[in-house]
């Protein structure tokens, strides 16, 4: 029998089953960043503190980020549809009761329980999604799309968070979620097949060292963010998530069923694009965070325009995802990786100009349309070779890892950008401007100390940058032959 995890029907029904994947992975990845907009009215409305009010955003990525490798490897020993509709049904339950939440401590709880349900699903659709379509161009095809959903929700989330938030209340941003998930869970069973169960058991010691490791991690880098690179807890969580991570890889090395073989480290371009998503993803973070706050305090904007303004970038995601396939079959990856990077560059370069007198349209609306074309040329080939030459039995790793460096990226490139932020606004503000309003003084604080977080971002990306002319072959490596027992069920199959 086929090990395709999608029915054998011909091209539409693949191409239902990638929309039913993908409207779910866009839910998931809307969530990060939908809640932003919608802060200020959610503290408002369940009387959060505001050293609380972060932990909307952080318990979602400290379940997420914390538990993906432990849902990869569940996908693959009890099967990837299975996995892909429980994290589905999960977040959809989450994010009903979060909508319902009439307190503080039940809206927290429910977007810890999101991130869990997200961990478990967010996996099983790279995976499903490179199983069901063979290496090459078609693959490409399918990634890009993938990408375009995974880069342009993001600042999609900004987009709707703002629209929803001004027309009707916050708990829309989480309501909107049940009707996505009810389509998913109703008509993934239709259109996409179980792939088969890889043999054996979990881990258990790889996966408790990887979970509790790389939530300690995470946690370190929100705690650090918010209390400073002295706390103790912050320190202490670092120390932690170090020891952790050590016994992870010692406990790999001498596993016999992994829950990440070490093996996906030892291609060198593999191991360069998961540190460049890392670097890459930690820029775009940072920005989404201070640009969203730089139009609305600084430049005026309402809810509804600020998640407006980010609208252009966002229509450019999506349209050069969509070219880049064919891109990359004139140019090659990693060409096409470092073009996308230097607009990307340019970009944030320009945005650490940003002033009180900056204007939309000369001063964030063009560098918006750079960073839109860059990442929606540079993540389809960055994808592409973080998955390339993956054998089957270990797709779910594979795509679990691109998923950690997504949200490790976000959180240690927000953790580091905020700390930097902090420290810029407090110089400055040793040395205030002579003869202007306390208003003026403000936001003249917040602007100079904005624009030092994205030179730093633009830094990451030059880092990036260097990663991967140093580490990426120009041509991604082929598919490895099959081991013996896979070689003989293929021959069977045909």
């Amino acid at each position: 029998m086929s090990s395709s995890p999608v029915t054998q029907r011909g091209a539409p029904r693949r191409g239902l089953a990638l929309v039913i994947l993908l409207c779910a992975q866009l839910m998931v990845i809307l969530d990060a960043t939908v809640v932003n907009i919608a802060l200020p009215q959610i503290q408002h409305g369940l009387h959060f503190s505001a050293t609380s009010l972060s932990w909307v955003m952080n318990g979602y990525t400290l379940t997420f980020g914390g538990l993906l490798l432990l849902g990869g490897r569940a996908g693959d020993i009890l099967g990837r549809r299975r996995m892909f509709v429980a994290g589905i049904a999960l977040f959809t339950l989450a994010s009903l009761a979060g909508g319902l939440a009439d307190s503080a401590g039940l809206l927290l709880a429910a977007r810890a329980v999101q991130g869990v349900g997200g961990a478990l699903a967010s996996p099983a659709v790279l995976a499903l999604i490179i199983g069901s379509f063979s290496e090459g161009r078609e693959r490409t095809r399918a990634l890009a799309i993938y990408t375009a959903v995974l880069t342009g929700g993001a600042s999609l989330g900004l987009v709707l968070g703002g629209v929803i938030t001004e027309w009707l209340s916050w708990r829309w941003v989480l309501f909107i979620n049940v009707p996505i998930g009810l389509f998913a869970l109703v008509a993934a069973p239709l259109f996409v097949t179980e792939t088969p169960r890889q043999p054996g058991r979990f881990d258990l010691a790889g996966a408790l060292s990887s979970t509790l490791g790389m939530a300690s991690l995470v946690y370190a880098f929100i705690r650090a963010a918010a209390d400073g690179w002295g706390d103790s807890l912050a320190i202490g969580a670092f120390a932690a998530a170090v020891v952790l991570l050590v016994l992870f890889v010692l406990n790999e090395r001498r596993a016999r069923q992994p829950i990440t073989p070490l093996r996906l480290f030892a291609d060198a371009s593999r191991s360069g694009s998961y540190v460049a998503r890392l670097l890459l993803v930690a820029g775009m973070m940072g920005m989404f965070f201070f640009l969203t706050q730089f139009l609305q305090d600084i430049l005026g904007f309402s809810p509804l325009r600020a998640g407006i303004a980010f609208l252009p970038m966002t229509v450019m995601v999506f349209s050069v995802s969509r070219a880049a396939p064919r891109l990359m079959q004139a140019a090659g990856p990693k060409l096409l990786m470092v073009a996308g990077l230097i607009p990307v560059i340019v970009a944030l370069a320009w945005l650490s100009r940003v002033s009180p007198a900056t204007d939309y349209w000369t001063g964030v609306f063009v560098p918006m349309i750079l960073l839109g074309a860059g990442m929606g040329t540079v993540f389809v080939p960055l994808t592409t070779a973080s998955l390339a030459g993956v054998r089957p039995e270990d797709s779910g790793a594979a795509s679990s890892m691109v998923n950690v460096m997504q949200q490790v990226g976000g959180a240690v490139g927000l953790a580091v950008l905020v700390a930097v932020y902090g420290t810029s606004y407090r110089d400055a503000a040793r040395h205030p401007l002579a003869g202007v309003t306390p208003l003026a003084q403000a936001r003249h604080l917040q602007a100079h100390a904005t624009a030092s977080a994205f030179l730093l971002a633009a830094i990451f990306d030059v880092v990036s940058l260097i990663v991967i002319a140093a580490m990426i072959r120009s041509r991604t490596p082929a598919t490895p032959p099959p081991a013996p027992a896979e070689a003989e069920e293929e021959a069977m199959a045909s």
